[in-house]
């Protein structure tokens, strides 16, 4: 194996270790990796492809909702999602509550991900309450605060699944 390969599976390998294991194609670029290795990459079980842009070093496991956000930066954890990951419920979703702001073009979103049921929120009022907090594998995501999160049950109480009351 080459020097100069040798340093760009380390390379892979360091991103891959500040990320939860996710490397994107536009961080391999910057890296100075140039995109055409990525097939190559992938052949040889160094990357393997999770979505499009998105791949994980072969010894990591792929985090759903970092890959959800990574492809999709205006959506935000919201109702029993984020209620999970605040562990303000026991009850691990099986569909990811996502909020956007209304006029998101959403297809892609749809498309790559069967499980998630999408919140559209008035834009003015979908940054409210936006932080960050950790997965259960540790990886950093966008939710909505704990206040935002109860205010949202009440409002749609009649909308929502019971067990989360």
């Amino acid at each position: 194996m080459s020097k100069l390969r040798e340093q760009r599976i380390e390379m892979l390998k360091e991103m891959a270790e500040k990320t939860g294991g996710m490397i994107t194609t536009s961080r391999i670029e910057k890296a100075g990796i140039s995109r055409v290795l990525i097939p190559t990459f992938i052949d040889e079980g160094i990357l393997v492809k999770e979505a499009r842009g998105i791949y994980y070093y072969a010894d990591e496991f792929p985090d759903d909702l970092q890959i959800i956000q990574a492809n999709n930066p205006r959506v935000v954890y919201s109702y029993g999602t984020a209620l999970y990951l605040w562990d303000m419920s026991d009850r691990t979703p099986h569909v990811w509550d996502v909020s956007v702001p209304q006029g998101f073009n959403a297809t892609r979103l749809k498309k790559d991900n069967k499980n998630i049921r999408l919140h559209y929120i008035n834009a003015d009022k979908w940054s409210v309450g936006i932080t960050e907090a950790l997965t259960p594998d540790g990886n950093k995501v966008r939710l909505y605060d704990k206040e935002r999160c109860i205010i949202d049950l009440i409002k749609k109480k009649d909308k929502i699944d019971k067990q989360l009351y």
